[in-house]
């Protein structure tokens, strides 16, 4: 067995001191390294063909209380933030991203784990692509997943870094970002969180491929009238090509999912909906609908496979803008992630309402940093790249 010493710093991250009152020092690090679950591996069909291994994790765990009473899902529902960590999502990927994490040795570490999961030199892709295979779903979900913890392990050493991580008493992550942020609030492991990325990557692209679909962004209006704009294209279009609003970002920017047809004619009535502009989203397909519905099941599988356990610090939902502790509500919440709108755009409200102080977004891109000045100028986001 390695001691706890010798796993990578990203799980060592401290319990917050208000998290004490919840549960002792002694359970702590029990929270931190998750195993996937043997008992409900042995009885999930499916576990096996998801790539999810029976071993035992090399960490030695103690049962946690947790883990032996029911969590009371609103545990964090009063909680008041002041520093947050905030994770990208699929769409921040960049050539060149996780080249400056090897200069870190807890970072490059990560990459090294990431390719016996994945099977593949993720790095190499990320570094040196082609951006064509960087930007598919499957590659771009594991990569900034992976690229955003990296960049944790990028802060920590830098000065005062420890002190940041250990300050901050919120995370969330748009979309995907939102794994990442549960794997930093120690829900599942690092090993664990991209077992379930890598899954939902391929069971989102394979609902994808099978139908037609797309996304669009659309700016300059608000979300009134895009869904009066949704609701006009739907009027032209049979069922299976509907549209509707996929991702509230910012006032502004929303973007729209649904069939082909469908956001074509979005983008063609647009321009008399007084929209600045639209952008088509480099994406397999029409995430966040119904169109994903398909990945629904293989990621209930998955995550009935998968030990989560209650964060150290809340988490905030992309389906609801709301945490919670209890970690089968967490599984459902991140199986109807793929089929339900993101509610970005009241996160961020919330989260700048109820007083957050500092902000840093972790990983590839500063998308998130546009949208929180978006909503408030003179919001404070720091980017750490990696």
């Amino acid at each position: 067995m390695r001691s706890l010493l010798h796993q990578p710093a990203i799980l060592r991250t401290a319990l917050p001191v208000h998290s004490l009152n919840l549960r002792t020092m002694a359970t702590a690090s029990s929270l931190l390294f998750p195993s996937v679950s043997l008992n409900k591996l042995s009885s999930s069909r499916n576990a096996s063909s998801l790539g999810f291994s029976v071993t035992r994790s090399r960490v030695s765990m103690s049962l946690s209380t947790e883990s032996q009473t029911a969590i009371n899902d609103s545990l964090f529902a009063h909680y008041k933030p002041s520093s947050a960590f905030l994770f990208p999502g699929q769409g921040a990927q960049a050539i060149g991203m996780g080249q400056e994490a090897q200069s870190v040795a807890a970072a490059a570490d990560l990459y090294t784990k990431a390719n016996h999961i994945l099977g593949y030199d993720l790095l190499d892709i990320c570094v040196n692509g082609p951006k064509e295979k960087l930007d598919s779903t499957v590659i771009s979900q594991p990569a900034i997943y992976v690229t955003s913890l990296a960049a944790v392990e990028l802060l920590r050493v830098r000065e005062g870094g420890e002190q940041i991580i250990n300050s901050v008493d919120v995370t969330c992550g748009l979309s995907l970002g939102e794994y990442t942020a549960l794997a930093f609030a120690g829900a599942f492991s690092f090993e664990d969180g991209l077992k379930l990325v890598k899954l939902r990557g391929e069971a989102m692209q394979a609902a994808a491929d099978a139908a037609k679909s797309a996304m669009v962004s659309i700016i300059g209006l608000d979300s009134e009238k895009v869904q009066q704009l949704c609701d006009a294209a739907n009027q032209e279009v049979e069922e299976a090509d509907k549209v509707q609003i996929a991702n509230y970002l910012c006032p502004g920017n929303y973007a729209v999912s649904g069939g082909l047809k469908g956001i074509e004619a979005v983008e063609a009535k647009a321009k008399s909906f007084k929209a600045r502009m639209t952008v088509r989203l480099a994406v397999a397909g029409a995430f966040h609908t119904s169109f994903m519905e398909p990945a629904v099941s293989r990621l209930e599988a998955a995550l009935a496979a998968t030990e989560i356990r209650s964060p150290r610090i809340p988490v905030i939902s992309n389906v609801d803008a709301q945490p919670h502790a209890d970690p089968d509500t967490i599984k459902k919440i991140l199986a109807r992630q793929v089929t339900s709108p993101v509610q970005w755009e009241t996160t961020v409200k919330t989260l700048l309402a109820k007083g957050l102080k500092s902000s840093y977004e972790l990983g590839p891109g500063k998308v998130i940093a546009g949208i929180f000045k978006r909503v408030d100028k003179s919001a404070s986001v720091e980017n750490i790249s990696a």
